[in-house]
Parts: C-alpha cells; structure tokens; sequence
C-alpha cells in the first residue's frame, strides 16, 4: 500500500503538472481499486500473433496461441505490482483459454475460476450477443468489497467497455444498475 509521503508526493507532482497524464490517470485508477467495489477487465499478457492456428482446441495448449516468455513475465510483474498496493482481490475469474488462464495464474492473486462468459468469441468462437450478456450480468451482481478481475480477450472487452486495450492492459468498470461505468484504464507497465 503506498505510503502517506508517496501519495502526498504524487499529490504535489500532479498539480505541479510534472507527471504525464498516463501515470496521473493510473494513480487515479489505483487509488479507486484501493477502495474495492470495481472489476477490472484485463486482455491476457503477450501472446504474439492474432487470432487462433487451424486446429485450436480448448483445453489443448498446443494447439493454441499461447503467452510469450515476455508475456509470461509480464503477468507476474501485474500481479507483484498488485501485491505491492495491497490491491483487495474478491475473486479471480479468466477465459478458458490457456493464455487467459495462465496469465491469470501466474499473476498469483488468488484461485483462478475458468469462466465461459470470459471465452473468445473472435472468428466465431463463440456467440457474441450470449456470452456478453452473460458477462455483463456478472459484472452487474458484483457487490462484494474487494475488487473482481476478469481475465479475457480484447473483443470481449471492446464489446463491454466500448474500448481496447493493449496485452497486460485493463478496464476498470463500476458495476452500474443499468451496466456498467467505465472508471479508467489501467496500463501497469506505466511508470
């Protein structure tokens, strides 16, 4: 958790317009999931590639796009970083498929539920319409004071959050009566 000093330091250098308005916005953002309440929609950490190769089967990682060794250190770096600010993490959900899975694991913030409302639906893996509405209605019922990450795909969270976002990158979202509130963007490999 940051100290009094750090954020009083931050304070200073925000309104002495010195931080870049990425790390301004990320302050921001984690100073909210301090407070629980949010869910955090995250793309999986580097996997090289679009889409994926003929003959993909879910539950085979072999045949799948899988995380680089630079995606595979960058799960575990969001996760420290998360440890680091003392994040309060209510519940670990993440797509079936192996890339989503492993980042979420190797992110170490708690049991990891595979979840068919988080699987791809991109070149027709899935039906859109369904597992959105099915996400977004997970979304909707969270209510518990610790913070819910969602480990997915970009479709997935371009057709929640209206927004993309980068490997490793995140949504933040306040579950809303009627949906959900962007809150921000969260870029962990910020400064």
């Amino acid at each position: 958790m940051p100290t009094l000093r750090h954020m009083i330091v931050n304070l200073l250098l925000v309104l002495l317009g010195a931080l870049p308005l990425g790390v301004q916005a990320n302050e921001a953002i984690w100073q909210a999931l301090e407070e629980g309440g949010l869910v955090m929609l995250m793309r999986h950490a580097l996997a090289p590639g679009i889409g994926d190769p003929p003959g993909f089967e879910r539950g085979r990682c072999e045949t799948q796009r899988n995380l680089s060794e630079e995606g595979r250190a960058q799960a575990r770096a969001i996760g420290e970083a998360f440890r680091e600010r003392d994040i309060p993490i209510g519940a670990v959900y993440a797509s079936r498929w192996c890339r989503a899975l492993d980042t979420a694991e190797l992110m170490e913030l708690g049991d990891v539920e595979p979840a068919p409302w988080l699987d791809s639906f991109f070149r027709g893996r899935g039906d859109r319409d369904v597992i959105t509405q099915a996400a977004r209605e997970q979304i909707v019922a969270w209510e518990k004071s610790g913070n819910m990450l969602l480990v997915t795909h970009q479709v997935n969270i371009s057709a929640l959050a209206g927004r993309g976002v980068g490997s490793g990158e995140m949504v933040v979202v306040r579950p809303a009566a009627d949906g959900l509130e962007v809150v921000g963007r969260l870029d962990v490999r910020a400064p």
